[in-house]
């Protein structure tokens, strides 16, 4: 009987599974941008005015560690949001491909992602509210603050001190979010990359992809953050008396406008800016990286 030949291409679950570490990986670079953001998007004052006055504020009064406050937090976020997305693109784009493997075009691919990243933020969604509220809690006074000891604590507590739902509260706006960012991302990205390699005087290598990341990161965060503050405020709320600090995103746009200003509605630029760039570069040599070695030492 011959012998069955070893598999030459990485099997799906396997890719799945270096997709959540690369975005692990990379989170524990960009955690501290991740907090001066959600920092700066939950003051309703002047509290933080810039990105280095929250960094000052967090290192003076909670210690340099206190930079990577919820970071288990944003490592369960990528290990639930970046793997399901992932897994629900890759399945998607399977099925949308001719009988031959053709590849769907741009349009079937954007809203392939679309999709893809609506079922991974909604999957995510607990671990996001465990990453706003840990993040923030720092900056409240020390008797209103909720102290969770780890992502686990938060999900528990919640769960037993709020409800269950709790834990998808935002979710409406995070999947907004999502839909936004992936369709920016999409054709930003392709776009940026399309046009620096017409100038001549970038190659298809890491350096073209950061330059592109960069970009891209540029328009989705322009796009996306009214919608990021309003999820991160949502989920940052809490009742007083008896009722929920907002309605919905709509409330909190109109009240962020309205007491704050247009432009508040972008607060928290900078760090969110920085994040997305070099968090999506970073996932990219992780990802490359974990790929290479599977192929080489698996793969032979």
């Amino acid at each position: 009987m011959a012998q069955k030949s070893p598999p030459t291409t990485i099997p799906n679950g396997i890719k799945f599974l270096f997709g959540g570490m690369a975005g692990m990986g990379a989170t524990c670079f960009v955690q501290p941008l991740d907090l001066v953001k959600n920092r700066m998007q939950v003051a309703v004052s002047k509290e933080h005015k810039t990105s280095y006055h929250v960094i000052k504020h967090v290192i003076k009064s909670e210690g340099i560690l206190g930079m990577y406050s919820g970071l288990s937090a944003g490592l369960l976020r990528q290990a639930t949001y970046t793997t399901t997305r992932l897994g629900i693109y890759t399945w998607l784009f399977e099925k949308a491909s001719g009988p031959n493997g053709e590849p769907p075009n741009f349009f079937v691919k954007a809203g392939l992602g679309m999709a893809a990243g609506v079922v991974g933020s909604f999957v995510g969604t607990p671990a996001e509210v465990s990453l706003i509220r840990m993040t923030a809690d720092g900056r409240l006074p020390i008797a209103e603050r909720r102290n969770y000891k780890s992502v686990f604590d938060a999900l528990i507590r919640m769960t037993r001190e709020e409800g269950l739902f709790t834990l998808w509260r935002g979710a409406i706006p995070t999947m907004g979010r999502a839909m936004v960012v992936n369709a920016a991302q999409l054709a930003s990205y392709s776009q940026a990359k399309q046009a620096l390699l017409g100038t001549g005087y970038f190659n298809d290598n890491i350096f073209l992809h950061f330059c592109a990341s960069m970009i891209s990161g540029l328009v989705t965060t322009a796009a996306s953050m009214p919608v990021d503050i309003a999820k991160t405020r949502i989920q940052n709320m809490k009742m007083i008396d008896g009722k929920p600090e907002y309605r919905g995103a709509v409330d909190v746009l109109s009240k962020v406008v309205r007491n704050e200003g247009f432009f508040s509605l972008w607060k928290g630029f900078t760090p969110y800016y920085m994040r997305l760039g070099p968090h999506t570069v970073l996932t990219f040599v992780f990802l490359e990286q974990m790929n290479i070695m599977y192929k080489k030492h698996v793969l032979g």
